[in-house]
């Protein structure tokens, strides 16, 4: 089954679950985040790559500089293990680990979350690539990927457990719009996919086509 399918199919379940009048604020701040252009303006296919210095789970620092040393980077902007979309992501881009690092590419994912939520994650989902955290969204700000969480939307998301701000250890309810960006060494962005619909991701099968397309 594609990531597509899957995604889908969550979204069909969450349909489900939920009681109408919260898909009703949900759907409002989809199409408030829609309507503000974010997603228009962020870095994209042509843009140069953000030079950044994050953490990993290990407590490593990890350059994308020094990836690009090595050759094209993969790079996955997703908003935390608490999602249950990301983490179709994150496994999808597991299974495609093996064909991204055959076609001489790195696989980085980065999220707010402070490094232990982030372990906790690379864990939950067996990652074996680097999952780096952005505690304060600034590298994710430099790319123009992150919003504030709706404030009626907040008390939703405590009521279903999800305390976003522990996850990411400051208050600001700050997420980025998930994105994919397949980076050629030289910095260049040269495939993009940012969507304002938290619940849409690029499909694996398409870094992989954009991965052998900058190695032909």
């Amino acid at each position: 089954m594609s990531l597509t399918d899957q995604l889908a199919a969550c979204r069909q379940k969450s349909a489900e679950m939920v009681p109408e009048e919260t898909r009703a604020k949900m759907r409002q701040a989809a199409e408030g985040l829609a309507a503000s252009g974010l997603a228009e303006s962020a870095r994209g296919t042509g843009d140069v790559a953000p030079a950044f210095t994050l953490p990993n789970v290990r407590g490593e620092t990890v350059a994308l500089r020094d990836l690009l040393g090595e050759g094209p980077v993969v790079l996955s902007f997703y908003r935390g293990g608490w999602c249950p979309y990301c983490n179709l992501e994150l496994r999808a881009l597991q299974q495609a680990l093996q064909q991204i690092e055959t076609l001489g590419a790195r696989l980085v994912a980065v999220s707010p979350e402070v490094p232990d939520q982030s372990l906790s994650t690379a864990e939950k989902a067996e990652l074996t690539f680097e999952v780096l955290s952005d505690v304060g969204n600034a590298v994710a700000r430099d790319f123009g990927l992150v919003f504030a969480l709706a404030e009626d939307l907040r008390p939703v998301y405590h009521s279903w457990g999800l305390d976003i701000p522990a996850h990411n250890g400051d208050d600001r309810y700050e997420t980025p719009i998930p994105a994919t960006y397949v980076i050629a060494a030289d910095g260049t962005i040269v495939q993009s996919f940012v969507d304002a619909d938290y619940t849409k991701r690029m499909e694996p099968s398409d870094v992989v086509a954009a991965l052998e397309a900058l190695k032909a």
